[in-house]
């Protein structure tokens, strides 16, 4: 039986696998219409690490730590992504984005198996 607080990860996992998908499917199709060498793309893909960073440092603190350890890994790595992708020549910019969104996926994946482990 899914507690109220499990069903509720396990929703958002399920989002992140959803989005992940969609990401996939928009970096494979090369409907890109963003404008990846501003400023806000930097600063949104370095707080994503920053962020990353953030989930793994504390995930020692928590009881839930390979949950947070899987969640700060995937934002860095996500980070990193946008990183190559904001000085990536155009060609790769669909592969790169689609990277994103298989690590969106994965990402989902593995924590919906973490939250289903017995405790």
């Amino acid at each position: 039986m899914l507690t109220p607080e499990r069903f509720l990860r396990l929703t958002i996992e399920v989002i992140f696998v959803l989005l992940g998908i969609l990401v996939v499917w928009l970096g494979l199709t090369g409907h890109i219409f963003f404008d990846r060498r501003r400023p806000a793309w930097f600063i949104l893909s370095a707080a994503l690490i920053l962020w990353g960073l953030r989930a793994v440092y504390s995930s020692k603190k928590r009881l839930a730590s390979r949950e947070s350890w899987t969640r700060g890994v995937s934002l860095m790595l996500l980070g990193a992504v946008m990183l190559l992708i904001s000085r990536a020549p155009f060609e790769w910019v669909g592969v790169l984005i689609a990277s994103g969104g298989v690590l969106l996926t994965l990402r989902g994946i593995v924590a919906s198996v973490l939250i289903f482990r017995p405790r």
